[in-house]
């Protein structure tokens, strides 16, 4: 078994775990969408992009665009979350929140690709 791998499969799947966890639920309920979670797929999406770096294969150019994709994303959704909060010091309400959903959603599919990548990839490596 190859440790490497296996920490590398363990955050592209937690960080797709911790995304739905965020997104799941009503896109205008507040109560139901925790910045704490929203923060934490944020930091495992950053660790499983810098995870990516060192592939130099067009598979792994693959996987690093997708990762890019939801970190950014997510740091969108984070950045909004908190201007909108601490900036103009207003309560999450659900068109604010409907925003910040949305861009976990679209970081969500990003995470969705990236796990089929590595399925594909697992598979291939059976033969």
């Amino acid at each position: 078994m190859n440790l490497e791998k296996v920490i590398f499969g363990f955050f592209i799947i937690l960080a797709c775990t911790l995304n739905f966890g965020f997104f799941i639920g009503d896109i205008d309920e507040p109560a139901l969408h925790h910045p704490m979670e929203l923060g934490a797929a944020v930091a495992v999406n950053l660790i499983a992009t810098v995870l990516k770096f060192g592939d130099r294969t067009h598979l792994g150019a693959t996987h690093l665009a997708t990762s890019l994709v939801a970190s950014l994303q997510l740091v969108a959704a984070a950045v909004f979350w908190m201007v909108h909060v601490y900036g103009q010091g207003l309560p999450m309400d659900g068109p604010s929140v409907s925003t910040v959903v949305s861009l976990s959603g679209g970081a969500l599919l990003a995470n969705f690709i990236s796990i089929i990548l590595l399925i594909g990839e697992t598979l291939r490596q059976g033969r």
